[in-house]
């Protein structure tokens, strides 16, 4: 090759070089810019929220909502219930669709009771709170997820309910 051939080489590698790293350095802003804005807004977690309380308030809000959840874990463990038998049906060699899409109402109806009473409960719960203390619990009606995949939990485990189903589009 003759030399010049060489310079004309190593000033293509060079640019193609430049480019991939400035293609590369565009995705990852990019990328981290959009991650943001879809992450959704972090909330402060329930006990911690609590600690802007006085404690009496405190004491009694905390008292409130454990009530409140208790009065709605039948909710959530049916619809746990049900969805888990929906899906042993599933696996059946015997396929029953009436009986699984049954199963599944029954799972959406039971946690959507339990929803109504949770944020019912908590919504009487802030009715009792003074302006600024409402304020700083109105988080409590927030829904948090998850992030990641759902934990696996042992056949007749314990835990929060099943993720909701996603509202048919039309």
């Amino acid at each position: 090759m003759s030399p010049r051939t060489l310079k004309i080489a190593l000033a293509v590698s060079v640019a193609l070089n430049l480019f991939a790293i400035g293609a590369a350095a565009g995705g990852l802003i990019i990328g981290s810019r959009l991650s943001e804005e879809r992450s959704p807004p972090r909330h402060a977690p329930f006990h911690q929220t609590l600690e802007t309380l006085d404690p009496e308030t405190r004491d009694r809000v905390h008292e409130a909502m454990r009530s409140v959840a208790l009065s709605a874990r039948p909710d959530f463990r049916e619809a746990r219930q049900a969805r888990r038998e929906a899906i042993a049906l599933a696996r059946e060699a015997a396929f029953d669709r009436a009986r699984i899409d049954a199963l599944l109402a029954r799972s959406r109806e039971a946690e959507l009771r339990g929803r109504v009473r949770m944020e019912t409960g908590t919504v009487d719960i802030l009715a009792t709170l003074d302006a600024e203390d409402r304020a700083s619990m109105a988080s409590l009606l927030a829904r948090h997820r998850r992030s990641g995949p759902p934990a696996r939990r042992p056949e007749g485990g314990e835990g929060g309910p099943p993720p909701a189903p996603a509202a048919p589009q039309e």
